[in-house]
């Protein structure tokens, strides 16, 4: 089973300028870069049977992925690089 990669590199291509730029200038973005990593990992190590868990669980690991996701997509969405 293929499972769909989740890291923001893959999920917003077209924000790696932004993403660099927020990660070398916003402490705020790196912190949710970084929970969001975090969270997305333990996800990935569940959907591939590495660590066993209940389904609300994963279900609300999920929610807090997306939750994290939208935040940062929001700060991805501000960044004006030609300044």
């Amino acid at each position: 089973m293929a499972l769909e990669k989740h890291d923001l590199h893959h999920e917003f291509p077209e924000f790696n300028d932004e993403i660099h730029h927020l990660k070398m200038n916003d402490n705020h973005f790196v912190r949710l870069f970084k929970d969001y990593h975090e969270v997305n990992q333990e996800v990935l190590r569940i959907e591939h049977g590495v660590e066993n868990t209940s389904d609300e669980y994963i279900e609300q690991r999920k929610k807090q992925r997306l939750k994290l996701k939208d935040e940062l997509f929001i700060m991805l969405k501000k960044v004006d690089l030609s300044a």
